[in-house]
């Protein structure tokens, strides 16, 4: 799908929606000035094209007791175990996003635990035991200080 397809409206409820998921129809219409039902002929035919595929709220999971956040650098024996691998590696609740990468690692995941205890209980029960995983490099975060879509530009 090409960005041509989309006009400065579409691009305009696209930003606004990213800002703020539960805007209404009635509140985007205001700032772009179109009906409500004119705004929501526009975001149906937007999750239509797939352009819009879930919507969603932020959970500080920090206040959940979720403290540790994590990147894990994944060897894989033999790239084509990549299929494989991320399947079981989506299986593990602790893990959020799963690449597949160029350089040093096959994989790229990010994780998150409640401390490090939990960490080295995720790397050793549940990551070390997936088929094709030669080994792993771990790096703890400290800090997160922007995480945002890309720009609607």
């Amino acid at each position: 799908m090409l960005k041509e397809q989309f006009d400065e409206i579409d691009l305009k409820i696209l930003r606004l929606l990213s800002e703020d998921a539960k805007l209404s129809y009635a509140e985007i219409g205001e700032k772009v000035f179109l009906s409500q039902g004119a705004v929501h002929t526009r975001v149906k035919k937007l999750e239509n094209q797939k352009v819009i595929t879930g919507s969603g709220i932020k959970i500080d999971v920090k206040k959940l007791g979720w403290d540790i956040s994590a990147f894990l650098g994944i060897y894989l024996e033999k790239s084509e175990q990549y299929d494989g691998a991320a399947a079981q590696l989506a299986e593990i609740p602790e893990i959020v996003s799963i690449n597949y990468t160029t350089g040093n690692y096959s994989i790229f995941v990010k994780l998150m635990c409640r401390d490090t205890a939990h960490l080295r209980e995720v790397l050793h029960d549940k990551i070390q035991k997936v088929q094709g995983i030669q080994r792993t490099e771990t790096f703890i975060s400290l800090e997160e200080n922007l995480l945002r879509n890309a720009p609607i530009i």
